[in-house]
């Protein structure tokens, strides 16, 4: 038996990795959570192995890895409850004694609310009309909200999108990953999204477009309420309505903000206008908008995928804090909040199509396929 236990012992001293998974409901160290280690890659994260945490939480893993060596970061991911939890070591960051927070799930969402929605609204001189919206969610509790039978958002369509619709997710200090909607119930053209909403901030990005010829009405139904609804349009185009306040409009990138009284969108458009963003990877300004929308561009540049790990802006104060396709930021809003935008023509494709976005990095699109858990 010491035999044993010395082997362990030194087992766990020249473990490359190693920590503890800590129940952030109960404040205990949590056994018989599922460990797996990655190490990323340009092919994407690359399996290690698997283990248990034992009675006091611990795991270890004994592979001779490195983040930044032969890859990227290094991913741990915990899986609880059914529902995953994800650490990223950066090089140069702690490898030993590292912890895990997870949570018990609930399917009701406790103190897990949506804080803010945005639309973007970009309607084109060719007849079409790209929304990007987004949801943003905090979460104050000690539980992970999981309710896969009616989701943790549900949302409307117009029927001129055709159910065609880019879901996004990014979790608390996660990467965003790509997500399918499920139809809700009966009704068309309404729908479900199947994430957890664990304890902190997630964001749900939505892009979908439809046929739009201004001046028109543009309609938008709101199944999942929020503190906040605004909208945001480029130069040139004006939002009007009974429910719709003018506050304010950007100086960089002229996007006009208003605030919507809801509880659902009903909006009259008028003008034309797209937001262009920089052709180049070092976010120097770009020329005119080919679409003849008379776009604006804007050249921040955002950090790549890696970079975004520690990226953790609040809400209130950005609108999006990466947009999926490039990572490329479009623009500071002077009210706090941040447009992000595909590259090229984000319209072209038509209702919603296949788009750019598919050649997103491989790294996001293959990290949604090796997760295990939920979330």
């Amino acid at each position: 038996m010491k035999l044993l236990l010395l082997l362990l012992s030194a087992s766990l001293a020249s473990a490359a990795v190693d920590g503890t998974i800590v129940n952030g409901t109960t404040g205990k160290p949590q056994e018989g959570a599922t460990v797996t280690l990655f190490q990323t890659t340009n092919q994407g994260p690359q399996d290690l192995g698997s283990v248990k945490s034992d009675a006091q939480g611990k795991f270890a893993f004994t592979q001779d890895v490195q983040p930044g060596v032969g890859g990227g970061p290094l991913l741990i991911q915990a899986v609880h409850a059914g529902v995953q939890y994800n650490l990223t070591i950066a090089p140069g960051s702690p490898m030993q004694g590292v912890t895990i927070p997870v949570y018990e799930a609930t399917k009701t969402p406790g103190e897990a609310k949506i804080t803010q929605h945005f639309f973007i609204l970009e309607p084109s001189p060719q007849g079409t009309m790209q929304v990007t919206e987004s949801y943003g969610f905090v979460n104050s509790g000690k539980t992970t909200w999981n309710n896969p039978d009616q989701g943790t958002l549900q949302f409307a369509l117009p029927a001129a999108a055709q159910g065609k619709v880019e879901i996004n997710v990014t979790a608390p200090n996660g990467l965003p990953i790509r997500r399918a909607a499920d139809p809700l119930g009966k009704k068309p053209n309404e729908y479900k999204l199947d994430f957890p909403i664990k304890p902190g901030e997630t964001r749900v990005d939505l892009a979908w477009s439809m046929p739009f010829n201004s001046p028109g009405v543009f309609e938008d139904r709101i199944l999942s309420k929020s503190d906040v609804l605004r909208a945001a349009v480029p130069a040139g185009v004006q939002i009007k309505g009974p429910d719709v306040t003018e506050i304010g409009t950007d100086p960089s990138s002229k996007a006009v903000v208003y605030t919507i009284k809801g509880p659902d969108v009903q909006l009259r458009i008028e003008g034309t206008g797209l937001f262009n963003v920089p052709d180049d990877a070092n976010g120097s300004a770009g020329g005119a908008d080919d679409s003849g929308g008379g776009g604006q561009s804007i050249s921040e540049n955002f950090p790549k995928l890696y970079g975004l790990l520690a990226a953790n802006a609040s809400f209130f104060d950005s609108l999006f804090a990466v947009k999926w396709v490039l990572l490329t930021v479009l623009g500071m809003l002077a009210l706090g909040f941040t447009l992000l935008y595909r590259k090229g023509d984000p319209i072209g494709t038509g209702a919603g199509g296949a788009t750019q976005s598919e050649a997103a990095p491989e790294t996001v699109t293959k990290a949604s396929k090796h997760a295990r858990g939920r979330g």
